[in-house]
């Protein structure tokens, strides 16, 4: 039954993701960031609650007070696919994301991510992408955007550690805006290969922001590590 259901669920994210890729995709360029960005917001919100009635896999959220209303950066555990649709319907409307700059080439789903201004990088690039994260990311700020890190680079399977990127941490050192942290166990229902979507409720802990003048991006890093990964869930 568990694989039914994630079955259907995948049918309807498909549908979801052709339904609102094309609209921002053929006309999304017509349209302010703002209405581009409520368009993908509700993708990931009626995704969630796809999760919700099709998987029974709702989520709670801790600290939702800290949700940022300004600008900031948000830099959070990364385990499954589940927190790049929560996060989008979650937060407010006006996110940048950091993401690898492959993700833009996938037909549809790229397509409709480039109307919304991501921080495409190429990891490859060393230097270059650390650079692209601190100028555009910078910008994007000052924009008022809230700028979305996910520190592991990558997907890491729970009980598991992977060093911390120091980009996010420069980021915040060069231009003073403040980090808030998530915690979440999403990996425990939604493996990070995983096809199947366990039921049951993800705990989701959002840190108060820190405050990151006079502190340096090694210091920050590791200050976001220590807590995202000493959260109880």
């Amino acid at each position: 039954m568990i694989l039914i259901r994630s079955l259907i669920f995948f049918f309807f994210l498909v549908l979801t993701t052709l339904f609102y890729g094309l609209i921002l995709a053929i006309i999304g360029w017509l349209f302010p960031l703002s209405w581009r960005q409520a368009v993908s917001n509700l993708w990931g919100m009626n995704n969630l609650w796809l999760l919700r009635h099709i998987c029974h896999l709702d989520y709670h959220i801790e600290g939702a007070e800290h949700l940022p209303s300004e600008p900031a950066i948000i830099m959070s555990k990364h385990q499954s696919a589940w927190e790049t649709i929560a996060l989008r319907g979650l937060l407010p409307k006006n996110q940048a994301w950091v993401l690898k700059r492959e993700l833009m080439w996938v037909p549809v789903f790229g397509w409709a991510m480039a109307t919304v201004k991501p921080i495409a990088i190429d990891r490859k690039s060393g230097r270059k992408a650390v650079r692209q994260v601190i100028e555009k990311g910078t910008a994007a700020l000052q924009a008022g955007q809230i700028v979305i890190i996910f520190p592991e680079g990558t997907r890491t399977p729970p009980g598991e550690r992977r060093k911390y990127g120091i980009g996010g941490g420069l980021l915040a050192e060069k231009s003073g805006y403040p980090v808030i942290p998530i915690a979440h166990n999403a990996g425990v229902f939604w493996k990070r290969r995983g096809l199947k979507k366990y039921p049951g409720t993800i705990q989701v802990v959002v840190g108060p922001p820190m405050e990151t003048h006079g502190k340096n991006a090694a210091q920050i890093t590791r200050e976001v590590e220590e807590w995202i990964e000493q959260t109880q869930l």
